[in-house]
């Protein structure tokens, strides 16, 4: 099977000064997904301009034609089941069934604390995911939805007509821990992971790979458990947040270089950061094209 090739666009900048434009590239380049961050600010731009999510992938689904988009990830952090799904069966509609819903536990930054409350322990996160996954699944397939949970509630929810995809929009789950890999084996059409965070600072690319193939393995065991054939879950790394950082993209050969390893280890789809100048993203924008264009035919 081909790797497919992706990019995520964060939504800095203003709609009518590059930010549209950006979305219409990514086609033309001939991206398989789009997607952006699902964040209300993050890391280093959060004093500085940062637009939302779903407003703006309603945009670039209105402005693009093939383009699969998407969110990496949505979080319970600030979002609620009842609502998000009304948004995303919107979405869905709009885009024509492009829509993929990048989905995880979240972490401590910034939306962990905008709306008052205090950050969740890593054990309250993986308590909310674990309700917050399967009552999703619910209000984008069924009808009407009434349900009373330790987190989340529902009463009489009407999500008519419900997706364009059937029978809901795929969820790709993020997840590394036990609790989480089971979810995505469940209820994930995709499963995505940005390798292991504690190898980033002082880790080697081999060690990262061994790493890797660790959580691929402990996937397909969460879906062993349920009689699932992990060779039907999509296997997504969002890249620049390995040992390698920054270096795959520095030139056509590096990328194509990265990319075998990893497609040797089972991921169906490499996730690539668009340039963003002066920040850890910062790529040449030349490069970059390359590899958006030549770098997938050398890949099948």
């Amino acid at each position: 099977m081909s790797l497919r090739l992706s990019t995520v666009i964060l939504p800095y900048r203003r709609w009518n000064e590059g930010g549209g434009a950006a979305w219409r590239r990514a086609e033309e380049l001939g991206f398989h997904t789009a997607f952006t961050y699902d964040h209300l600010s993050w890391r280093t731009f959060r004093d500085g301009p940062w637009f939302g999510a779903v407003p703006t992938l309603t945009a670039a689904a209105a402005t693009t034609r093939q383009l699969r988009l998407g969110t990496l990830v949505t979080s319970p952090n600030f979002r609620h089941p009842v609502t998000l799904a009304k948004d995303l069966i919107s979405l869905d509609d709009v885009s024509d069934g492009r829509i993929t819903l990048g989905i995880g536990a979240g972490g401590t930054g910034f939306d962990a604390t905008a709306l008052g409350q205090e950050p969740w322990t890593p054990r309250e996160r993986a308590d909310r995911l674990g309700e917050f996954v399967p009552l999703l699944d619910r209000l984008l397939t069924e009808d009407s939805v009434s349900y009373e949970g330790d987190f989340y509630s529902a009463h009489e929810a009407r999500n008519i007509p419900g997706c364009v995809q059937r029978p809901r929009l795929p969820f790709a789950v993020a997840a590394t821990g036990p609790r989480g890999l089971k979810l995505a084996a469940r209820y994930g059409q995709a499963w995505v992971t940005t390798g292991d965070p504690r190898l980033f600072e002082d880790g080697t690319p081999e060690q990262s790979v061994h790493a890797l193939r660790g959580q691929a393995e402990k996937l397909a065991d969460a879906c062993a458990e349920i009689g699932r054939d992990t060779a039907g879950i999509d296997k997504i790394l969002l890249t620049g947040f390995t040992p390698d950082r920054g270096r795959p993209l520095e030139s056509l050969g590096a990328f194509v270089d990265f990319a075998g390893r990893h497609q040797e280890l089972g991921f169906t789809d490499l996730v690539i950061h668009w340039p963003v100048p002066d920040s850890v993203f910062a790529t040449d924008e030349k490069v970059f094209e390359e590899i958006a264009m030549e770098a997938p035919a050398q890949l099948t």
